[in-house]
């Protein structure tokens, strides 16, 4: 009976009190009392757990029309994001945004790449014609990496399907000069024009077929299904895909000149879903004419605008139109913008300024930069963010660009700025120079705003994402929110509290007084 009492008595002793324990966001954040602060400036207070952490939802908004099923946000940074980054970081639930640091031909390719990844139907398949040898279709399929090509009588799209070739059919053909009309499958299974995508994806499952040719009332190909796509919806539940053609996700970013305007429509054209206006200030007059020109040409394609961090600059670019911001300046780990320039603010600061403004007009915004680790994911949302960008904690996975080597007995690979001298001297087979994201390109001597380094080897993304998407859920579950919604709308309300944190409380939540040990983040 005691222990009940006592338990009552705490209760009411605990209503005595006139709020809540520890601080609200916006008190946390009063930059008038404690300046600018940054992720490691603060916790989050622990709150009541009473679901398991695998019930925790981290569904958010990149734009005000695409939605993730994961926060995570690849940079678009030449040793971070190209089309392998961009298709493994989208089959586990975020976008990688490929950079721009190449030709416009050589970028929207990657863009191809991704969307024809993995596919719902596919549009467009690749066809060959009743005369195509079979030496042609063995190279084809080293070319391609897979060998299922319908035959169709012109060789085209569209056209009328006479048969498929398929690895089985090729494989021990020993003459080279065989025509494929010889030894194509004639009889093949195939759906009709209007089938639904769950109804053709049972026909692969029942007659185990690797491909599915879509035909109309006059046996014209008109699309076509991948069995090895039905297999990888079952590897990636959480693949970020497009409503419309369910396939995968993908940005890339522009800059501000005149030819990024040719760029963009060749970008378009490879089925870019979402574009980043690149720029390390993004309240220019290039990137409003950019925003403006955009919206004119491009009506249905969303663009994320930056960079930002504070509300007016912030006001200029929702003004324009833009579906989404990135926030951060000088805040990357490889980024000396603001030792250089003395321009910037700190980054959690920033995201708290730009995402309280932001966030009035339905506009998601991008922390971007500063994100060290799954506690930093967690307090950029909590402050206002709906996705992260990461650069240095995605530099060093096998599928960032680059190659492996060797220095004082670790595996490594080169990182550096976009800012940095060795990225703005890299030109396009047009000339424009990359130091155009700094305004920079007529520059005789280039001020670098980055960079150049190396990162310790990371394993694979299809590793490494799932540990920042587990680790987030669990800090939810300690924080006692079962989504990032909620989170937000907690801190919101002032529910979810924070604690600001001292040099000596931050050297107390360190690894401390230890002769040695080894740091494993994930198995």
């Amino acid at each position: 009976m005691s222990a009940v009492l006592e338990s009552t008595k705490a209760f009411e002793v605990l209503k005595t009190y006139e709020e809540k324990d520890g601080l609200s966001v916006s008190q946390l954040m009063d930059s008038k009392t404690r300046g600018g602060l940054t992720y490691n400036d603060f916790l989050i207070l622990p709150g009541k757990v009473n679901f398991p952490s695998s019930q925790v939802t981290l569904q958010t908004k990149l734009t005000k029309k695409i939605s993730l099923n994961a926060p995570f946000v690849s940079s678009p940074m030449d040793t971070v994001t190209e089309a392998e980054m961009a298709i493994h970081i989208a089959l586990l639930g975020g976008i990688g945004i490929i950079h721009h640091n190449c030709s416009a031909e050589e970028q929207a390719e990657m863009v191809r790449k991704v969307k024809k990844y993995e596919n719902g139907f596919i549009n467009q398949p690749i066809v060959i014609s009743p005369e195509t040898t079979v030496a042609e279709a063995k190279k084809m399929k080293q070319q391609f990496g897979f060998a299922g090509f319908p035959v169709t009588e012109n060789g085209k799209m569209p056209g009328k399907l006479l048969g498929i070739v398929t690895s089985r059919d090729i494989q021990f053909v020993e003459d080279n000069s065989l025509l494929v009309s010889e030894i194509m499958t004639k009889d093949v299974v195939t759906g009709k024009k209007g089938i639904t995508l769950e109804e053709a994806n049972d026909i692969l499952k029942s007659t185990k077929k690797g491909k599915l040719p879509i035909v109309d009332a006059n046996s014209t190909l008109v699309s076509m299904l991948s069995r090895t796509d039905l297999m990888k919806n079952q590897s990636y539940p959480l693949a970020s895909k497009s409503a419309t053609t369910k396939q995968l996700l993908c940005g890339a970013a522009i800059g501000t000149l005149d030819a990024d305007r040719e760029r963009l429509t060749l970008l378009v054209d490879a089925g870019l879903d979402v574009v980043v206006v690149d720029s390390s200030q993004g309240n220019s007059i290039f990137q409003l004419n950019m925003l403006e020109w955009i919206k004119k040409t491009f009506p249905d394609l969303e663009v994320i605008a930056g960079n930002v961090v504070t509300r007016e600059q912030a006001a200029s670019l929702i003004a324009a139109g833009a579906d989404g911001l990135r926030i951060g300046m000088g805040s990357g780990s490889i980024c000396i913008t603001q030792e250089v320039m003395a321009c910037g603010r700190p980054q959690g600061t920033a995201v708290y300024n730009v995402t309280e403004f932001a966030n009035k007009f339905g506009v998601p915004c991008i922390a971007d930069g500063g994100v060290q680790n799954i506690g930093h994911i967690t307090k950029a949302i909590a402050l206002g963010a709906s996705t992260v960008m990461m650069g240095g904690m995605l530099a060093g996975t096998t599928e960032s660009p680059g190659e492996y080597f060797y220095r004082d007995g670790k595996r490594l690979k080169t990182y550096r700025g976009m800012g940095s001298v060795d990225a703005m001297e890299k030109t396009d087979v047009k000339g424009n120079a990359a130091a155009s994201r700094y305004f920079s390109e007529s520059d005789k001597v280039f001020v670098a705003q980055g960079v150049s380094g190396a990162v310790v080897d990371k394993g694979s993304v299809k590793k490494y994402i799932p540990y920042l998407y587990n680790g987030l859920q669990h800090s939810c579950q300690d924080i006692g929110v079962i989504s990032l919604t909620e989170l937000r709308e907690k801190v919101d309300n002032s529910e979810v509290r924070f604690e600001f944190r001292t040099a000596s409380a931050q050297l107390e939540g360190g690894i401390n007084n230890l002769h040695s040990y080894e740091k494993r983040l994930h198995n």
